[in-house]
């Protein structure tokens, strides 16, 4: 280990030791840029690390709301604008009862390397709230969305901050807080957040992004080992937007998901998730105010396992898409005995670093989330430039280019591990690629 990684990881532990997602990311990046450190003396002179790890500002905030009968709740809102070094703050906003500072910085630490693979001017940041949308009236999320931008607005805008949907923040929430935003600001600054409405600026494409973007992203590694999507069995957690695209453009290339998992357990469904009527019905169980996974299942007539993870189940491809710390080491040691060769991180960081290094030295191809979960945020950052151009591009042409993306984050990832001599590591690829331009651009703006 290099001794400048070590002093930086040493000093981010003590100053962040009640914060283990974010300690979590930090070790897994740094560890992995130890080989670029060593030939790079000027970082340590100028303090790289130590201000790459430390975000440029936290925004905490207190949302009151009131819900349908009257009474009035608090919960906790925040942005944490990372690292704008390669443009405004970019990332999502997450409204989950779990969400927490800790993990809203390993959040926007991973956001800053994820959009600087895309290639795209954004840098990164993340935010959020405790609220829980579950179970809530469309009134109750309209008013809890207006109290949460009524604090938000005056920290955002298209050339400083331009958040996204995340979990518990989809196109109905985008559109409550782009109208309290356009309320309070009386200017249609619609480049200000993206997912939104097409009525409104959105871009064509953007639910199905981060799907779709980890299939283009996993058929550049099929060719790398010059095999086929076709005819492989995923097995897939989650059953939002992400697992919906990755559904879809599974069937589309060939291939079948065979599982899908919510909070209460998950649906085996042996003949795959690939018929028009199976991929829509998630759409329209997500609509449900009482949405759970168990409405699949009891639908379709399939088995449903209470309680239980989706990873015991036999496939060629494990692609967890739900949330982070899915995969420990009992479920790594489930899946690596499978006998599949690739693993896909489609969720921001859903496996363990101790699980990580388990699945490769089982010999499975591993591909990190920041990588393979790129295509959502690629997308938003080409709503962008259409709402700036007033423009809109046809869905094959925001395809094309998300394609395009994917295959560049991809191959820089793959050239970045070999000009280092680590082989075909995707994982340390993804972080030394990302960092290498966030690094240049610090470097060059000065010390702040």
């Amino acid at each position: 280990m290099n001794s400048y990684v070590q002093k930086v990881l040493d000093v981010t532990k003590a100053k962040n030791a009640n914060e283990p997602e974010f300690l979590q990311t930090v070790e897994e990046v740094l560890t992995s840029l130890a080989p670029v450190i060593d030939k790079h003396p000027e970082y340590e002179a100028n303090a790289l690390l130590e201000r790459l790890v430390e975000p440029e500002r936290l925004i905490e905030f207190r949302v009151v709301w009131t819900d349908d009968a009257g009474k009035p709740h608090v919960n906790r809102g925040y942005r944490v604008q990372f690292n704008g070094a390669l443009g405004p703050y970019k990332g999502g906003l997450r409204f989950h009862p779990t969400v927490n500072l800790s993990i809203l910085k390993f959040l926007g630490f991973e956001q800053v390397l994820k959009n600087s693979l895309t290639t795209l001017p954004i840098g990164g940041g993340k935010g959020g709230s405790d609220f829980d949308p579950h179970g809530k009236s469309d009134a109750e999320i309209m008013r809890f969305c207006q109290a949460f931008m009524t604090e938000l607005y005056r920290h955002i805008g298209p050339d400083t901050d331009v958040p996204a949907g995340d979990i518990g923040v989809g196109g109905r929430e985008v559109g409550y807080l782009f109208g309290q935003y356009r309320r309070i600001k009386d200017a249609y600054e619609n480049g200000v957040l993206t997912g939104k409405g097409q009525t409104f600026g959105g871009s064509l494409l953007r639910p199905e992004a981060t799907g779709y973007g980890a299939l283009y992203y996993a058929q550049q590694v099929f060719e790398h080992e010059h095999d086929s999507i076709k005819g492989k069995t995923f097995v897939l957690s989650g059953y939002g937007n992400v697992t919906w695209g990755a559904a879809k453009k599974i069937a589309e290339l060939g291939g079948k998901a065979v599982t899908l998992s919510g909070h209460n357990g998950y649906v085996y469904d042996p003949e795959g998730i690939v018929t028009e009527e199976k991929i829509n019905y998630l759409l329209t169980m997500r609509g449900s105010r009482d949405a759970n996974i168990k409405m699949y299942a009891d639908h379709f007539g399939l088995e449903f396992h209470a309680g239980e993870k989706p990873w015991a189940v036999k496939g060629d491809v494990y692609m967890p898409c739900a949330t982070q710390n899915e995969v420990g080491m009992e479920e790594a040691k489930i899946i690596a005995a499978s006998g599949a060769k690739y693993y896909f991180e489609v969720a921001n960081m859903p496996t363990s670093n101790e699980a990580i290094a388990y699945l490769k030295d089982a010999g499975m191809i591993v591909a990190p989330s920041k990588a393979v979960n790129a295509g959502g945020v690629a997308v938003s950052a080409l709503e962008m430039s259409q709402n700036s151009m007033r423009y809109q591009w046809t869905e094959e042409e925001v395809d094309a280019k998300l394609h395009q993306i994917m295959k560049s984050i991809h191959d820089c990832s793959a050239e970045a591990a070999e000009k280092y001599g680590l082989g075909y590591d995707l994982i340390a690829g993804a972080n030394i690629a990302g960092f290498e331009k966030v690094a240049t651009a610090m470097i060059a703006q000065g010390w702040f």
